[in-house]
């Protein structure tokens, strides 16, 4: 393993970086979208506009005196209050804006708006989206292939969702001028067509954890940590239906986010949207959803919103009572890029670094199902990266990195 000395930790500050687009352009766009989408109240109004000037010209303030989590935040931001947004590691203040975010349009009270999804609308849309119609049709034809290739659709499709994460396209434009909604990947993968390329691809070790038909003693439990809802988690659910009808788990836990997070980070209620979504559709679709449904009412798939996955830090600081959730487990999940960043930590590794090593810190097994859309990246062959930096054409090698046009399936057993 690559000592953490060796990789600095990712900062919003470094010109040209991915994380300094994200702090200077995608989140002032996501304040006037969020500004659009609902009519708030002149005091909302101000604590936007007062968040938008201290993310992109001022420093990083505490929460108010009244914030209920007041005192967590004044512990974990100690060492980066008073200084520049662009001056902190990108985890925390990205994290961080979040928070301040929710704190803006009074999600946590008291008050009119309180407990209020300020992403809802976006979420709502996508799920209304023809997109999802085609998606879901795409899984009656799924079901004429032979099982082992119907499990490696459910498993592209998962991973290449990662593509529909509004936070992705918030800002985001492509070649022509268009907006890039992310569709590309996502059909492809649950249409049958040929994915785009993995840069690592450990498929055949994760379904070797996951045998068919069940084993003797102790119930095989599958944990999947979700990223974002919509699209995204859809094709999660197929997936973790397969999982369950197929018996290569006996039961499935589901980790969301307590409560709204990164626009489109899934929460309890979108989980309930996206399996009535599943269910009051034709077909392979809606036998998948109501199958779901009923596991959910049985207790095989579970599902949980621990308050770390909030928390602005790596999962090699996950508190005691979470690590043991996932301790004895046939295999955790993965999902997504924020999901990869914390597991392997935020750090400007080399490309080449070993993905085992960065991730024995995970109670059981563990895989990563990533598009990528960050810089950080880990565990790929040398041979690899000098290819895709000889093609990325952006003049520093690195556009492949955050571009979204490229995933992987990384596991440690």
């Amino acid at each position: 393993m690559a000592e953490v000395d060796d990789a600095p930790v990712t900062v919003c500050g470094a010109p040209g970086s991915f994380a300094r687009s994200v702090l200077a352009e995608r989140h002032p766009a996501l304040i006037e979208q969020v500004r659009d989408a609902f009519p708030w109240s002149p005091e909302r109004h101000r604590a936007l506009d007062a968040l938008l000037r201290s993310s992109t010209e001022g420093v990083v303030e505490p929460l108010g005196p009244h914030a209920h989590d007041r005192g967590r935040w004044d512990a974990w931001g100690a060492e980066y209050f008073g200084r520049s947004w662009f001056d902190v590691p990108f985890l925390w203040a990205e994290s961080y804006f979040y928070r301040l975010l929710l704190e803006a349009v009074g999600y946590f009270g008291p008050g009119p708006w309180q407990g209020i999804d300020l992403f809802a609308p976006f979420k709502r849309a996508e799920l209304r989206g023809s997109l999802v119609d085609d998606e879901l049709a795409a899984l009656d034809v799924l079901a004429r292939r032979p099982v082992a290739e119907r499990a490696a659709a459910y498993l592209q499709g998962s991973l290449w969702g990662n593509r529909a994460d509004l936070s992705f396209t918030v800002g985001s434009r492509t070649a022509d001028g268009g907006t890039d909604d992310g569709s590309d990947g996502s059909t492809e993968a649950r249409s049958g067509e040929d994915p785009p390329p993995l840069v690592a691809d450990d498929s055949e070790a994760l379904w070797s954890l996951l045998p068919t038909g069940g084993s003797p003693g102790a119930a095989r439990t599958v944990h999947v940590i979700a990223d974002n809802s919509g699209r995204e988690l859809i094709p999660d659910l197929v997936l973790i239906d397969h999982l369950l009808e197929s018996g290569r788990a006996d039961d499935v836990v589901l980790h969301v986010k307590p409560y709204p997070y990164y626009v489109s980070d899934a929460t309890m209620a979108d989980v309930v949207d996206c399996a009535r979504r599943l269910a009051q559709a034709s077909g392979e679709a809606g036998e998948a959803g109501r199958r779901l449904w009923a596991a959910m009412g049985d207790g095989r798939l579970a599902v949980r919103a621990h308050g770390f996955f909030c928390a602005p830090f790596p999962y090699a600081e996950m508190p005691d009572e979470l690590r043991r959730q996932f301790d004895g487990s046939a295999l955790t999940i993965v999902k997504g890029d924020l999901n990869y960043r914390r597991l392997v930590g935020d750090r400007l590794w080399s490309p080449t670094t070993p993905f085992a090593g960065l991730t024995a810190h995970f109670p059981g097994p563990v895989a990563a199902l990533r598009t990528l859309k960050s810089d950080v990246i880990v565990g790929l062959e040398p041979r690899t990266v000098a290819r895709l930096e000889d093609a990325a054409g952006d003049g520093t090698g690195r556009a492949w990195r955050t571009s979204g046009t490229h995933g992987l399936v990384q596991v440690r057993t």
